[in-house]
């Protein structure tokens, strides 16, 4: 990793989403980033500056080349992830929710009282996100205040940028004794101890990592912590993350208790607010998504971990022609891969999923939800501009004043799926092919804030 202490410029083939359903892609463009590591211009040929600034780029040493068949992309964004459960990736995916989560993940969690293992499960998550090409991450910690202080020091140290969560669960009825907060003020005193010491931290200056109040969801948290989190996140202004309406059980249960939809009590609980993410939100109605838009919130669609923990699809057709800021969460360990493009892919296709229908028995006109697709443009600006959005933050493409969070993605490394074939395949041709065929080995360049990290 280098730090950036002075400026520089990257010149190539650029391919970002400003606005839903456009792709903007520039043929050698020149993207000069200043010493803060923010963008000071993007200039196409054309641009009347473009050949002095690259000419001067040049002179100072300071110009980055791209070669063809590399191509510039914004760094993947990832709204959802529960950083402790990074070890059982790829694992107990045949149980269900619940089970999955007494049986398997909160005995893991538990673990993290032990920092030794904190420190090795927390590096190797951040070093293998960000060699995917994961410059944001929103992370779930655990109830440990000291193991979550370290996971936001090594995105820190590795240059992610992060928002961290101390995860509150305080309600005994659902949470297991030996995995909780011991009490109710302990777990709001936590959370504001976390927010502080963020803030505060050794070379966290320019905020490159943030906190985020984080309720687990509604039934691990008794009505006690979840009114006391909703006041600290406004006083702190701070962001907000939890689960939404993710699977029956889960829905039902806030029901049950409240006799209001998730959706309706979190913002009974002031805990809806322009930084709140809410992950998954399959079973939310067409009221919640106007509730959710008027409080101008965002959504972490999690399409791989909702087929198998949710029995239910995101509509986020729905969501994203209603105008809401909707961006992707790889859900870790829930899903099963860690590519912020393999949940694109997993996005189009759980959308077809939807539209179509996947029951046989059922005719063609009953068996799926007419108009719910999207394509590959869609989910590349929720992986980008749709979870800049959603987090408030000014990244996810390519314009000035932003953050310069960005990868390069090359087809000229050996053993790849992503084959180019100039004779037929336009440059939209190859974001698409980058979206359904680019791995890791792809991933040759990612800048965070002006910094390559890898």
């Amino acid at each position: 990793m280098t730090g950036n202490n002075a400026g520089f410029s990257v010149c190539g083939t650029l391919m970002h989403t400003p606005s839903l359903g456009e792709v903007q892609i520039i043929e050698t463009a020149l993207v000069s980033v200043d010493a803060r590591g923010r963008i000071s211009g993007v200039h196409p040929p054309a641009d009347p500056a473009y050949r002095k600034a690259k000419g001067a780029a040049k002179k100072s040493g300071s110009l980055i080349e791209l070669q063809e068949g590399q191509y510039l992309l914004p760094g993947m964004i990832d709204l959802h992830i529960h950083a402790p459960q990074w070890p059982q990736l790829g694992k107990a995916l045949h149980l269900p929710l619940y089970e999955w989560l007494q049986q398997c993940t909160f005995p893991l969690e538990a673990r993290y009282a032990d920092l030794d293992f904190a420190e090795r499960s927390y590096r190797s998550l951040v070093e293998n996100l960000l060699a995917n090409g994961t410059t944001t991450a929103m992370y779930f910690g655990t109830v440990h205040l000291e193991a979550t202080k370290l996971l936001a020091e090594i995105c820190a140290d590795q240059g992610q940028r992060g928002l961290v969560g101390k995860v509150a669960m305080d309600n005994p009825d659902e949470c297991p004794e030996y995995y909780r907060d011991p009490t109710t003020r302990e777990g709001l005193d936590d959370t504001c101890a976390l927010i502080e010491y963020i803030r505060g931290m050794d070379g966290n200056d320019s905020g490159l990592v943030q906190s985020a109040v984080t309720p687990r969801f509604i039934p691990s948290c008794t009505d006690e912590m979840l009114q006391g989190l909703g006041r600290i996140a406004d006083e702190y202004g701070c962001h907000v993350q939890t689960h939404c309406s993710e699977s029956d059980w889960e829905h039902n249960y806030v029901l049950e208790r409240h006799g209001i939809r998730d959706t309706q009590s979190l913002d009974n609980f002031a805990l809806l607010t322009g930084k709140t993410v809410l992950a998954h939100s399959n079973l939310i109605s067409d009221d919640d998504m106007q509730t959710i838009r008027r409080n101008n919130s965002g959504i972490a669609h999690c399409p791989m971990s909702n087929f198998y923990f949710a029995n239910a699809v995101f509509p986020a057709r729905r969501a994203l022609d209603l105008e809401l800021d909707v961006g992707l969460g790889t859900d870790i360990s829930g899903g099963a891969h860690p590519s912020m493009l393999h949940n694109c892919h997993i996005a189009v296709t759980s959308s077809r999923a939807l539209e179509d229908g996947v029951d046989p028995r059922r005719s063609a006109e009953s068996r799926g939800a007419p108009g719910e697709r999207i394509d590959f443009k869609e989910a590349f600006w929720m992986a980008t501009t749709g979870g800049a959005r959603a987090l408030d933050l000014e990244i996810g493409q390519f314009k000035k004043d932003y953050a310069f969070d960005a990868i390069v993605v090359d087809a000229n490394v050996p053993d790849t799926n992503l084959i180019v074939w100039d004779e037929i395949d336009s440059l939209e041709d190859v974001l698409q092919k980058i979206i359904y065929n680019a791995e890791r080995r792809n991933i040759t360049k990612v800048w965070v804030q002006g910094r390559l990290v890898k």
